[in-house]
């Protein structure tokens, strides 16, 4: 039977991914293997993945020796994630998995190569919350260290997305999402002392959403 993709979508099985690279990659999103393509991350780096879910973009991490430690407000994502080091990792310890939010983690200042924040920021209910957040993630990152973000934005669908309060806006597709534009994100990485390491870039799904990618290295 075809695969269902999408109201009136379909993937013959002729065309279906091919199913080892599936294993072996996961779900990982794919400006994140972007990263990998361009060598930024790379075995035995220590890597966090905050905001982690059920653990999608870290199979291939997990399987090819980072060190990989994850947090996540939900105890059973933090549960999923353990079961997935288990299997693929079987060496890294529980600690590594941890329940807390992102701006009150327990890992210690500048320990990680590389921090992921996929799908995370955009969650934030204000302004005040996201510069926690952000600074959070920010602390835990080593000097010359890779910050990768993918998050929410206006840019490019400005005329179509409805103000609720402050950063808080209503999309197309009925979400409510803490949205960003360049010169905020410029910002920041102006004030955190970051460097980007490639420019802003910003899908836009058919003016539904809009998906920022913020790339930086960590200055000082």
């Amino acid at each position: 039977m075809p695969e269902y993709l999408a109201p009136g979508v379909y993937m013959e099985e002729s065309s279906f991914p091919n199913r080892e690279l599936r294993e072996w990659l996961g779900e990982i999103d794919v400006y994140l293997f972007d990263q990998l393509l361009k060598g930024r991350i790379r075995p035995g780096m220590r890597v966090l993945d905050a905001g982690c879910g059920s653990g999608r973009n870290a199979v291939y991490l997990l399987r090819t020796g980072a060190d990989v430690c994850a947090v996540d407000t939900s105890p059973g994502a933090v549960g999923a994630m353990r079961e997935l080091a288990a299997e693929l990792a079987p060496k890294l310890p529980d600690t590594n998995f941890r329940a807390e939010p992102v701006e009150k983690m327990s890992f210690e200042d500048d320990s990680f190569d590389a921090v992921l924040a996929i799908a995370l920021l955009h969650f934030a209910p204000d302004e005040a919350q996201f510069g926690a957040m952000l600074t959070g993630l920010w602390r835990v990152l080593r000097p010359r260290g890779l910050f990768f973000a993918r998050l929410a934005s206006s840019i490019g669908i400005e005329d179509r997305v409805q103000l609720l309060e402050g950063r808080r806006y209503r999309l197309p597709d009925g979400s409510d999402r803490f949205l960003v534009d360049e010169p905020f994100l410029l910002g920041w990485t102006d004030r955190l002392g970051g460097a980007l390491l490639e420019p802003i870039k910003t899908v836009n799904v058919q003016n539904q959403r809009c998906m920022t990618t913020w790339c930086m290295r960590r200055e000082r």
